[in-house]
């Protein structure tokens, strides 16, 4: 769906209001805590502190203010009060956030205290993957060209694309065309246009790339129980090529 100017700069306000939640976030030592409890803070800050709405409460029967997905979890992690984070973890937060009627959804995977580097460097490798396909951003470009990119970077360096979920276009709703996969092929898929917005959101795994639901319906876990990173950006396609929507303090200067 083709954002007006208009609404692009409300998205633009409700992405920059999502970045202060993970900035927010970088200055609590997550160590110790329970999901429940980072999702409890979380909710309070977005809720209270910066006015508006948790967009994942409520969508789809989902009751918490983010997903909490942890080593082996691939998506969908659900918070939970006895689920604490120790050390060595790597654990993806993923929030949405609404403000006067649009949403921003992003993650962050986040390294708890002393991680070993096998798990490091699929963090690492996961977050350039999604820049590559960022990257590919532009008008006149398609959505093969941003799988194609996630997908040579990922197994260049060993790894698995997930293939059943998928990024997604953005706006009023959570959930809008079109669908963005991070596997394909060059010069296939959606013609991108000035004014586009979406989710580039690659899963990938150490292992296979498949996964299995666990039966709170929500979970989704590794196959082979092996680790699984995550990153996420609301992006906009402009004239100029890309703006990322939720750009975090750290990353100043990228995606524009």
């Amino acid at each position: 769906m083709i954002k007006t100017d208009d609404e692009l700069q409300k998205m633009a306000h409700s992405g920059s209001l999502l970045a202060l939640v993970f900035h927010k976030l970088d200055t609590v030592p997550l160590m110790g805590m329970s999901t429940m409890a980072i999702n409890d803070l979380v909710d309070r800050f977005i809720s209270e502190d910066l006015k508006s709405r948790p967009a994942s409460k409520g969508q789809y029967g989902y009751e918490f203010a983010l997903n909490s997905s942890i080593n082996e979890v691939i998506c969908h992690g659900v918070p939970s009060a006895t689920q604490i984070l120790k050390d060595g973890d790597i654990v993806n937060l993923d929030i949405t956030l609404e403000n006067d009627g649009f949403i921003a959804d992003s993650s962050k995977t986040y390294l708890i205290g002393n991680v070993p580097a096998a798990a490091r460097r699929l963090v690492r490798v996961t977050y350039e993957a999604m820049w590559k396909g960022i990257a590919q951003v532009k008008p006149g470009a398609r959505l093969g060209d941003v799988g194609y990119a996630i997908e040579k970077h990922a197994k260049a360096h060993g790894y698995a694309v997930v293939r059943d979920f998928c990024g997604h276009g953005i706006g009023r709703e959570m959930h809008e065309a079109p669908q963005v996969l991070h596997f394909g092929r060059q010069g296939t898929g959606d013609i991108l246009k000035e004014g586009m917005t979406f989710t580039i959101e690659p899963m990938i795994n150490q292992g296979t790339a498949k996964g299995v639901t666990l039966d709170d319906e929500w979970t989704v876990v590794t196959k082979d129980g092996k680790l699984s990173a995550q990153w996420e950006h609301t992006v906009a396609v402009t004239r100029q090529g890309v703006k990322v929507l939720t750009l975090r303090h750290e990353e100043q200067g990228r995606g524009r």
